[in-house]
């Protein structure tokens, strides 16, 4: 039995060039839908995530309330849920399967919205990480459809240091004997433990194990971290998928295609919408400084960063209480502003 639904999107056509046959996007709601259908929360995928991976922050005094909102999680293109390398037919496999854009993730969830739940409007787009990169796009995409955002470390188009991180990380799980002829022959258990590995060094920051604050959240050594929180993390997840995403990732761009040009600027002036963006002071690749420039461009958005020693992963505060308090307080400042 599983905990999320599926909707069929049929035949579709990717940004890429490439149609598929059949897509499909698993996602999962909670709460109820209003009369009006004016309480509607989104809340999408980062990388490497389930729905059940992120969804722990759903809850009375948690920082999505569903006593009072309706609130869907869509599990992003790739991530194996969703339509995905792992469970495409052929000939879409061993390498040849289409890469997933944000472009694509807005559409199927559009889709989603309008034919499955009958919303037309967002009352608010939550999200982390690659969350908030679609959040980023719904709200370039569909600017009349969105009421607000709130992103937490984050960026609108993907910097070129962020991209070298990535790189690194695909080059480490296709260093691995098990790539050939461009897909994995067997499970590539060395490269993704040095995947992990370069992920744990980037995603908390330098305090994070000065400090060791990873025994505050139950691990019993470095060791432990690493094994649990990381290899054991990424382990579960087709490396294929894992190579899907980190794609969609590099490309990660809300300027990328028409009417914007590559105007970054232009793309970004159009999200006039009440908007904050959570930086974490302490995050490696999604900085304080680029969001310092992105929110610049947006007419209607605060900066609001998060003080955290937790680096990128101040953004999804499971094991962090103060930063979750911050989150939830702007979460809270956001819709009660505007209601």
């Amino acid at each position: 039995m599983s905990d999320y639904e599926v909707f069929e999107l049929g035949p579709t056509s990717l940004a890429c060039g490439i149609r598929l046959p059949a897509m499909h996007i698993a996602y999962r709601v909670y709460g109820s839908l209003n009369r009006d259908k004016s309480n509607l929360i989104l809340y999408p995928t980062s990388y490497g995530a389930h729905h059940s991976d992120i969804d722990w922050l759903i809850g009375a005094d948690r920082i999505l309330d569903p006593a009072r909102y309706f609130i869907v999680i869509p599990n992003q293109l790739g991530n194996g849920l969703s339509t995905s390398p792992s469970n495409l037919p052929a000939p879409f496999v061993k390498g040849r399967a289409p890469a997933f854009s944000h472009w694509d993730n807005v559409a199927a969830q559009d889709r989603l919205l309008r034919e499955v739940l009958g919303v037309d409007r967002i009352a608010l787009i939550y999200g982390w990480s690659m969350g908030g990169q679609q959040a980023l796009h719904w709200g370039a995409l569909h600017p009349d459809r969105v009421e607000r955002i709130c992103v937490t470390c984050t960026s609108a188009r993907t910097s070129p240091h962020n991209k070298l991180f990535l790189e690194s990380l695909r080059l480490a799980l296709t260093a691995d004997p098990a790539w050939r002829d461009g897909w994995f022959a067997e499970t590539p258990v060395r490269g993704l433990r040095a995947f992990a590995r370069i992920y744990a060094s980037w995603a908390q920051s330098q305090a994070f194990y000065r400090r060791k604050l990873w025994a505050g959240a139950g691990f019993d050594s470095l060791d432990d971290f690493i094994l649990r929180a990381w290899e054991g993390n990424f382990m579960r997840r087709d490396p294929m998928d894992l190579l899907s995403m980190i794609d969609t990732w590099i490309q990660s761009d809300i300027s990328a295609a028409e009417p914007f040009s590559g105007d970054l600027s232009a793309a970004l002036g159009t999200i006039t919408v009440p908007t904050i963006v959570m930086p974490s002071t302490t995050d490696l690749y999604f900085t304080l400084a680029d969001s310092e420039i992105e929110t610049a461009k947006m007419p209607n958005a605060e900066l609001r960063p998060i003080v955290s020693d937790w680096g990128h992963r101040a953004g999804n505060p499971v094991a962090s209480p103060d930063d979750e308090t911050f989150i939830r307080q702007a979460v809270r400042d956001l819709l009660e502003s505007s209601d």
